[in-house]
């Protein structure tokens, strides 16, 4: 190999449907405030899946493009940016940080930033790319979504930050008080995070869920109730029998009829929170008389914004959420494929940790 020719490293590259190769390509080089991550944990993710399904997103990625967006690393590079005196700053992340970066990136000047709401952010960046051994981070990313992982905080528990700022999110969204009967319809990594947040303030949580190994984890977690709703529609009376006042539901499934069954369950006087997000085009119908005489309140929740990264990491470094829970095993890069592929038929366990 002549000295000339650049580094290359392994990557996860998806380019179509159901189409993602492993392969090396140059290792990127980072500019002006940009940093090069060495990526120690990626996680899979339900966003990847369907992802992988329909071989494009139209907001995060678009192929060819290096693949994934769950990850913690090691700063391995840092891009210099001179000052205006020709000197060059310390970087705010020296090399060998230990840090998590968030999957977007705000501006921070248009109006809904301006509003405290970056995650509808007029101009959102997205980073995708943690499916290999390196990453390059954009400076607005370095800027507004990178953070410092405590030393006794493992990888693959700081790459739960990201998801976990969604579910942040959504709770700092609902009007939750200390007490509150909560139920969450769908208990995949999403609800069984809402599951443990929910018990950390205070709520009384009944989980509504499917498969045995996510009905035990909801209940590891300090469900007080868990039903599995595969019982032949009998849920509902056990339900109503234990719980008949249910002051907030959260619906973590993302279909529409699901949403309908959140805004019948839920009491008079009570909040619904439809986080999670349905193909585009469908519709669901609304019994207006329910909700304006029932007065109930609906809300939805998007993404994250920064201060929600940065609760969602403190609360895994203070171990409010168990990451063995969560993350059902390792596998290495060249197995992501397969693995993406065997979770299209059955998708029932957590998340795998893929060491790039």
């Amino acid at each position: 190999m002549s000295a000339n020719t650049p580094p290359t490293m392994r990557a996860a590259v998806l380019y179509g449907k159901e189409d993602v190769r492993v392969e090396r390509i140059p290792v990127p080089v980072p500019g002006p405030g940009e940093l090069l991550l060495k990526v120690e944990a990626a996680l899979t993710c339900g966003t990847d899946l369907k992802v992988f399904r329909r071989g494009y997103h139209a907001a995060m990625i678009r192929p060819p493009s290096v693949f994934g967006h769950e990850m913690a690393g090691t700063v391995a590079a840092c891009g210099e940016t001179p000052a205006g005196d020709g000197t060059h700053p310390a970087p705010r992340f020296p090399v060998g940080t230990r840090v998590v970066v968030a999957n977007s990136a705000p501006c921070g000047a248009c109006y809904p930033c301006r509003r405290d709401q970056e995650n509808l952010c007029e101009d959102l960046h997205f980073l995708n790319g943690a499916y290999a051994e390196y990453l390059r981070v954009p400076a607005r990313f370095v800027e507004r979504n990178t953070y410092r992982i405590a030393d006794h905080a493992s990888f693959e528990t700081a790459a739960l930050a990201e998801p976990l700022a969604c579910v942040v999110q959504g709770l700092d969204e609902t009007a939750l008080r200390r007490g509150d009967t909560v139920a969450v319809l769908g208990l995949g990594p999403i609800g069984l995070m809402f599951v443990a947040m929910l018990k950390a303030r205070g709520a009384t949580v009944v989980g509504l869920g499917r498969h045995a190994l996510r009905l035990d984890t909801a209940r590891a977690l300090g469900a007080d109730t868990v039903l599995d709703v595969d019982a032949g529609g009998h849920w509902h009376a056990e339900l109503r029998r234990r719980h008949p006042h249910l002051d907030v539901v959260i619906e973590a499934t993302g279909k529409p009829e699901v949403w309908e069954q959140a805004l019948a369950l839920v009491r008079k006087g009570g909040i619904v929170n439809l986080f999670g997000g349905c193909p585009a085009g469908t519709k669901i119908t609304l019994d207006t008389h329910r909700l304006h005489y029932d007065q109930v309140t609906v809300k939805s929740s998007f993404h994250h914004r920064p201060s929600a990264v940065r609760a969602a990491l403190t609360a895994l470094e203070q171990g409010v959420l168990p990451p063995r829970l969560f993350i059902g095993g390792e596998k290495p890069l060249e197995e992501l494929p397969a693995l993406l592929r065997g979770m299209l038929h059955s998708n029932r366990t957590v998340k795998t940790c893929i060491r790039p």
